[in-house]
């Protein structure tokens, strides 16, 4: 259990950022890692941290136990390793876990120093954040610490992310035959299925879908892929509203909805409007 006046600290960043450059030109590259970061802020939100980005790779979190610390960043590895390759590269992150008295400037200190040694896809945990764990979030931690050479002059043991080795991991979950959603935003068509299973959408240039109405919010929603459906849910300040074919149309706010399908979706403004920026879905 976390002490009183402790944080845990976790630093994530986009590594290799000049070989993407390189390869997609600096634009692309840009879209690509901001993609990244908005799953990493995702990722964060969703298990209770706050993020604070530190400039154009990297993002840091606290958070209040190292249970939120590591399920986050599990949950960050797998949202970045589900982006679609850009022009045959895949998107990675590293993450670096460390907690400490909270007035300490090192706590996050260290953590950026894990985040630098960790492989891009890999990330890396100090020993007080390894003892702290609860039974069940453990397992997410190597039991046997890395020798890494770049780490070596820390004071503690530093363990892997990822289970390990002899404790196998579930099969996913087997979806629904057919489990795939459609979606269309003006000429562009995207799939909502086992290998993107969650898009966003809202102003920022970073979502899957960029919506230009002001009626929509920077990080406005996004589509889930879940075992027994696809879900919407709401983070907006209007609103999202949902008109589904024999449905009345109706708006949730900061909630989640089963989506069933054809329908469109509205980024703070009704779909019964004419414009450009509504979403239209099918479930196949």
């Amino acid at each position: 259990m976390a002490l009183p006046n402790t944080v845990c600290v976790l630093v994530a960043e986009v590594p290799g950022t000049d070989r993407l450059a390189e390869a997609l030109g600096t634009t692309e590259a840009g879209h690509a890692i901001e993609r990244c970061l908005h799953r990493i802020e995702r990722a964060v939100e969703a298990n209770a941290g706050t993020s604070q980005r530190h400039g154009s790779v990297r993002i840091s979190a606290k958070f209040a136990r190292g249970d939120a610390a590591i399920l986050a960043a599990c949950e960050m590895l797998e949202r970045v390793q589900s982006l679609p390759p850009q022009r045959g590269l895949r998107m990675a992150i590293s993450i670096g876990v460390h907690s400490g008295e909270a007035a300490e400037q090192d706590v996050e200190r260290i953590a950026q120093r894990l985040a630098e040694a960790a492989k891009p896809g890999h990330g890396f945990a100090t020993a007080p954040v390894f003892t702290d764990l609860s039974a069940g979030t453990r397992p997410l931690i190597g039991d046997t610490p890395t020798r890494n050479a770049m780490l070596r002059d820390l004071p503690w043991p530093i363990h892997p992310l990822g289970r390990p080795s002899g404790v196998p991991t579930p099969p996913p979950a087997a979806p629904r035959t057919g489990q795939r959603l459609q979606l269309r935003h003006g000429e562009t068509v995207l799939m909502v299925e086992e290998t993107r299973p969650v898009l966003l959408f809202g102003r920022e240039l970073g979502n899957d879908v960029v919506i230009a109405d002001p009626r929509a919010s920077r990080q406005h929603a996004r589509i889930e892929r879940r075992r027994d459906g696809f879900v919407l849910i709401d983070q907006s300040t209007n609103g999202t509203f949902l008109l589904e074919n024999g449905h009345v149309e109706y708006c949730i706010k900061n909630e989640e909805v089963r989506l069933k399908g054809p329908g469109r979706i509205g980024c703070g403004f009704s779909c019964d409007e004419i414009e450009r920026d509504l979403l239209f879905f099918e479930i196949l």
